[in-house]
């Protein structure tokens, strides 16, 4: 699975449940775990839970990293926490050059 944010292209900003899981490539199980260990964030409504699109990456990421390295999801979950960590070091260092 070929993961890129140019492939995920949705109209509105939030998305229900049974959607998000089924773009995210998911099991509703995983998603309700991911809920409980709470590194992922729904927005309450009144019909049940909405998500928001940016995360879809985030969950699809984890997804690979898991079943490539074979990891357990809280192993993959730190793995993404800190590609995202390194990422936005890597985006305020290029942006401190550029000012220079």
């Amino acid at each position: 699975m070929n993961i890129t944010r140019q492939q995920i292209t949705i109209q509105g900003n939030c998305l229900e449940q049974e959607e998000f899981a089924e773009l995210a490539g998911v099991s509703l199980q995983r998603l309700q775990e991911l809920l409980a260990l709470g590194w992922l964030e729904a927005l309450p409504e009144q019909r049940g839970s909405l998500f928001r699109e940016v995360d879809i990456y985030r969950v699809r990421k984890l997804e690979r990293i898991c079943c490539d390295f074979d990891l357990p999801v809280l192993g993959g979950i730190i793995i993404v926490d800190l590609l995202e960590r390194i990422d936005t070091l890597e985006c305020a260092l290029r942006a401190l050059k550029d000012t220079e």
